[in-house]
């Protein structure tokens, strides 16, 4: 019998987003210009945030933050090793010793406790991530701040996975000094690639100054600059290349119009993950909603006790052999081999290396269905049961 093919988390794209692009791309203007200025507008909206900025990714608007606030060699920056690479490695890019915090035992998040203990004077900046789109506790992290009298230092969220969460009652997207989100091709909402810088208004025009450093430092984009006898232009900054263009904002913007029809679709698959998987006592279920937080359902980060690594990464090749395509996140950014290179060890961060070891991520997209959803969980039973009873069986010879 021929095996039931669930990929792990492929785009959804419809003729909607097909249109948007053949319209630009008839208009004449493709790279920035009015598509981006209205994505941008719909993102303020949809985060109740007072601005945005779109860019061409994740990892450049978490770099650019860094650039723009004047971060070097001598200062330090605080984050997870329990994310993915980009995080950490914008760090690097400004000549910075990134300072992970290791994870509170059994969460995704770091020790608030363990990262309260790592400021120094040296602290210029905190970047927490919003793991699977589930908020870090973002009033939390501004009360130690105050109770250690360093509320100077910057608050970055890497917001990737988690546009449409809700943080009391409101959108993440301006509890932060920054929130940083991510439309790569697998996030929530996509723009094939791209990024955006979210925030409240500070002292300084940050959207100002953030658009101008998008554009290797230059003070007018190509459409302003288009404009006749608007040529000429100065240079403000050693900016970098970065700017989102047009035919990226017209799917973003097409997304944007049942976007919130995918969450719901999102809940929905990760309640029925819940409720299926809920009776089994190995597993370890991952946060989805708390009385102040509530994810955007991005990822489905399931947890086996009693798992060991080698065991899980078994499961997930048994699975991909029946069809169904898992994956993990993360794997700790201490393991890989640039920064074992650097100095760092996962011996140093063990909860983090706990939470990765019996961690499987389970498909979960706004084109999967229900059906879909259950024969997932059912098979991943099947399988984690055979391999932990079989483990059993040799412990016991």
């Amino acid at each position: 019998m021929e095996n039931h093919i669930i990929p792990f988390s492929p785009p959804d794209l419809t003729q909607r987003e097909i249109d948007a692009v053949v319209e630009v791309l008839n208009s004449g203007w493709i790279t920035t210009g009015p598509k981006v200025g209205q994505f941008e507008e719909k993102i303020k909206e949809y985060c109740s945030a007072e601005n945005a900025v779109a860019l061409a990714s994740n990892s450049q608007s978490l770099d650019l933050i860094l650039k723009v606030f004047g971060l070097g060699g001598n200062d330090a920056v605080i984050t997870t090793p329990y994310t993915y690479v980009a995080t950490s490695n914008v760090i690097l890019h400004r000549g910075i010793r990134p300072t992970f915090v290791d994870l509170k035992k059994n969460s995704f998040f770091m020790d608030y406790g363990l990262l309260s203990d790592s400021i120094t004077p040296q602290t210029k900046a905190i970047i927490t991530v919003d793991i699977g789109g589930f908020p870090v506790d973002y009033n939390t992290l501004k009360q130690i701040l105050k109770s250690k009298g360093r509320e100077d230092i910057l608050l970055i969220s890497d917001s990737a996975h988690s546009f449409g969460a809700l943080y009391q009652g409101k959108r993440v997207g301006s509890q932060f000094d920054f929130h940083v989100f991510s439309f790569h091709a697998v996030k929530n909402l996509t723009t094939a690639e791209g990024g955006a810088i979210t925030f409240n208004n500070h002292k300084q025009d940050f959207t100002k100054i953030f658009k101008y450093s998008s554009l290797n430092g230059q003070s007018k984009d190509a459409l302003t600059k288009m404009k006749a006898g608007a040529w000429k232009y100065d240079v403000l900054t050693d900016g970098l290349k970065c700017n989102m263009t047009d035919i990226s904002a017209s799917i973003g913007l097409a997304q944007l119009d049942h976007y919130d029809q995918k969450l719901n679709h999102r809940k929905a698959l990760h309640h029925l993950y819940d409720k299926i998987l809920a009776t089994k006592e190995w597993a370890i279920l991952p946060p989805g909603n708390a009385p102040d937080r509530e994810s955007s359902y991005h990822l489905y980060l399931l947890r086996v006790k009693g798992l060991s690594e080698e065991k899980r990464d078994n499961i997930i090749q048994e699975l991909a052999e029946i069809g169904i395509s898992t994956n993990v996140h993360y794997i700790p950014i201490p393991m890989f081999t640039y920064y074992k290179e650097l100095g760092y060890s996962i011996k140093d961060y063990p909860n983090t290396y706990e939470q990765y070891a019996n961690e499987i991520t389970l498909p979960l997209y706004s084109k999967l269905s229900l059906e879909d959803c259950s024969y997932v969980a059912e098979n991943v039973i099947k399988t984690v049961e055979k391999n932990l009873t079989a483990n059993t069986r040799k412990q016991n010879q």
